[in-house]
């Protein structure tokens, strides 16, 4: 994009439409790599300059000018993002007219960002003004404006519905609502636990209790609770199970029932958990899948060892390996190993741990999660140390380079330098001879690779 951007100044000059164009581009490839800041100045580029006098570019240039305002409200810069945002729709509102949904795009992310602001007054009279012009123009942006708008008025407080007019739209758009809700989770995390219940009620009543978008926003409830947001996960996943049973859906059951007997555990009910896991064995078993057996085998001895309980963990956990082996997966199998070589490890039979976790790292991809954490164990174990995981940034940051180093040709790489500081990669490259074009094409693909796949390992972690 950079050598696209350089050959457009040359030939249609720097300022023109063609120009403006590449710097959204640009910023574009930018933003989706992670380098929002960058991709604030190419926006901004492209919004430089006068007004164009032709129709098309006038419109890319509102459209250059929104994203520059939702990546400033992304970066936090909120007061940027307004200013940026209400003059967007002020210029869409000249070009298309207060019918036309092309004023509404300009709408939505502002009253957005004035909801992060706190200014709830502002955004809900900008998100309603949107859903009336959504709503006339039959535009399919409505489900998203709707679903804004709920967390708006949630974020307010009081008795109003969050959800409203589900009754006077087709199925479609209702689910397209459900959609957008569980796709703006993470957004607002004040608001987000209040939203999901809300909708789960609002689905249920609109579609039923068996619907996949009521099942849907049930499950997103319980996996906001499990971060610790006082949702009751526990009656969340039951309902879940509960329509499973009803649709015969005995595999979903199963990862249901999984489920339970964490959210149970979590919630400190263990002796619940550890019979939940009972009635999952019994359902994995007569599903005749091996490596669903050795799943629940797995996390139930995981629980037992939670619960001091180490003779029936370790029989469980050699009963999860058995099933494994049997299953012929080899995450299946790495993943037992690992639990019980960190299980053995905290026994203090350091010797065994290290030959099983070892093992377990044979047979899984570098960057799992579980082979990270086996990786800062299996230090500790080396160390004479029954528990502990080590320096995990050392462990993720060695894993990296293994990762590049096992997609590269051998001779290519002197050294390989990685060190993860912030949360992110500082990386250093010694080649030991001229790489081919291809080669170097390889090296950018594989570290690009390797850079999304472990940035999102820690932030998993």
């Amino acid at each position: 994009m950079a050598r696209e951007l350089q050959e457009v100044t040359r030939t249609y000059g720097a300022g023109s439409p063609e120009w403006a164009s590449v710097q959204c581009d640009l910023g574009n490839v930018l933003l989706n790599s992670d380098q929002p800041a960058r991709a604030v100045d190419c926006y901004r580029a492209a919004c430089s300059g006068p007004m164009p006098g032709d129709p098309e570019a006038h419109k890319d240039r509102l459209t250059y000018r929104m994203n520059l305002g939702m990546v400033l409200g992304r970066l936090g810069r909120l007061d940027e993002a307004e200013t940026e945002l209400r003059a967007n729709a002020q210029e869409r509102l000249a070009f298309y007219g207060r019918e036309h949904p092309g004023y509404a795009f300009g709408l939505e992310p502002l009253a957005d960002v004035q909801l992060r602001r706190g200014d709830l007054r502002a955004a809900r009279e900008s998100v309603e003004e949107a859903i009336q012009n959504f709503w006339r123009s039959g535009h399919e942006r409505l489900a998203t404006a709707l679903a804004l708008r709920a967390t708006i008025v949630t974020a307010a407080g009081g008795d109003e519905p969050a959800f409203v007019t589900l009754e006077q739209l087709p199925d479609e758009v209702v689910e397209n609502v459900a959609l957008a809700v569980l796709n703006r989770t993470g957004e607002h995390p004040e608001t987000d636990g209040a939203v999901l219940s809300l909708l789960a009620e609002a689905m249920e009543a609109r579609l039923g209790p068996d619907h996949q978008a009521t099942l849907n926003a049930l499950s997103q409830l319980a996996n906001h609770g499990r971060d610790g947001h006082g949702v009751d996960r526990v009656a969340a996943i039951r309902k879940v199970l509960a329509s499973y049973h009803r649709q015969g859906m005995r595999e979903e059951a199963l990862m249901a029932e999984l489920g339970l007997a964490m959210a149970q555990s979590d919630a400190g009910d263990l002796d619940g958990a550890l019979r939940t896991y009972a009635e999952a064995l019994v359902r994995a078993q007569s599903l005749g899948r091996a490596d669903l057996v050795s799943q629940v085998l797995r996390n139930w001895g995981l629980a037992l060892s939670e619960a001091e309980l180490p003779d029936e963990a370790e029989r469980c956990l050699r009963e999860a390996l058995s099933a494994a082996e049997d299953s012929g997966d080899p995450e299946t199998l790495g993943r037992v190993r690992i639990a019980l070589g960190l299980f053995l490890q905290h026994q203090e039979r350091l010797e065994e741990a290290r030959q099983i976790v070892e093992a377990g790292l044979s047979t899984l991809d570098v960057a799992h999660p579980d082979a990270l954490v086996g990786r800062g164990h299996l230090g500790a174990i080396m160390e004479g140390r029954s528990c502990g995981c080590g320096d995990m940034p050392e462990v993720i940051a060695a894993a990296f380079r293994e990762f590049v180093l096992g997609r590269l040709p051998r001779d290519l790489l002197d050294d390989l330098e990685v060190d993860l500081k912030d949360g992110d990669f500082a990386v250093n490259v010694r080649l030991r001879r001229e790489p081919a074009e291809d080669e170097l094409e390889e090296l950018d693909r594989v570290m690009r690779a390797a850079t999304a796949e472990f940035r999102r390992r820690v932030a998993e972690r």
